[in-house]
């Protein structure tokens, strides 16, 4: 029976098993890091009475999330309400099959587009924020929708154009072999030779995964939480965990476009790709808990009179330099 199961499917389906455990698992972990990282940097101890060192207390907020009622707002479309969370986890698990975690664990080594699939099928969280905040039929959500759909389709401009210099230079939308093109040691990585395409990839990637101080369509003092204001139970837990999974997805396309992904000093693997993954997570977390939120009209500058015209220079000098 097993012989009339194509190897490709199988391996696919394994792959996916796979990525939905470390989905889980990594969201056990930033939540718990999350917290230490506010207490740190706000002088408090942080979850320290669940379990040794407060170890258990993501899994305690799990299991409540779990145990919570799910209702349906009156007046919202029931259909729409639902289908979004799911619309926002679903495109992580494709996203994740194009990601070169090390030399021997890719699970589509070959993939010519997996760069263009991850952009692609990243795109499709915008759409399922919007429908949360349509769907909802509450004022504060529909807001944060809006905001979320002006702020990613001005950010994904940038975002394309910082990482199409790394395209000129490597010959490939393939992020395995982006990967494999860079040395083992930091002056050979492609950070070196693009750092200004690196730094406005990094803001473009807190820009779409709404994070701090780019948090405007969640933005608590102003829309209580913006488009999952309605949501309670696991149907805020699903944007929750999609939010970190996104963000893992960022930090490790910047890994493997600028950072070297598996590539390391002494050995390589996939320890060298997890490691810059974190220390860029960690970044992200120092962001949130020290800056504070942009105004909208100051995002929108920021995007469209600098990032656009910075990455538009650096595109055209890089393709002037592979001509020459």
């Amino acid at each position: 029976m097993i012989e009339l199961i194509p190897t490709q499917l199988i391996i696919i389906a394994v792959g996916l098993a796979a990525i939905m455990a470390f989905i889980g698992l990594n969201g056990l972990v930033l939540v718990y890091l999350e917290r230490k990282v506010a207490g740190f940097i706000q002088r408090r101890p942080g979850p320290y009475e669940v379990g040794p060192y407060g170890l258990l207390q993501p899994l305690a907020d799990g299991l409540k999330l779990v145990g919570k009622q799910m209702f349906t707002p009156s007046g919202a479309d029931s259909f729409l309400y639902w289908l979004a969370p799911m619309l926002s986890m679903a495109p992580v698990l494709v996203c994740f099959l194009a990601i070169p975690f090390g030399p021997h664990l890719a699970i589509f080594s070959d993939l010519n587009v997996g760069l263009i699939l991850i952009l692609a099928f990243t795109g499709i969280n915008v759409l399922a924020l919007c429908l949360a905040g349509w769907a909802s039929q509450n004022k504060y959500a529909l807001l944060g929708a809006a905001r979320d759909i002006s702020q990613s389709v001005a950010y994904e401009i940038p975002l394309l154009l910082s990482v199409l210099p790394i395209v000129f230079m490597t010959g490939t939308f393939n992020l395995y072999e982006i990967s494999a093109g860079q040395g083992s040691w930091p002056w050979q990585w492609h950070v070196f030779t693009q750092p200004l395409a690196f730094v406005i990839f990094f803001i473009c990637a807190l820009a779409e995964t709404n994070r701090a101080p780019f948090d405007l369509p969640e933005a608590e003092s102003e829309l209580t939480a913006g488009f999952h204001t309605e949501y309670s139970g696991m149907g805020f837990g699903v944007f929750f965990l999609a939010e970190y999974a996104y963000m893992i997805i960022a930090c490790s396309l910047a890994t493997a476009l600028f950072l070297g992904g598996w590539n390391g000093p002494v050995i390589s693997g996939w320890w060298w790709f997890l490691a810059k993954v974190y220390l860029l997570l960690l970044v992200m977390m120092w962001f949130r808990w020290t800056y504070p939120r942009v105004r909208f009209d100051q995002l929108l500058n920021l995007c469209w009179k600098w990032l656009i015209p910075l990455t538009v220079i650096n595109l055209l000098i890089t393709a002037l330099v592979v001509a020459l």
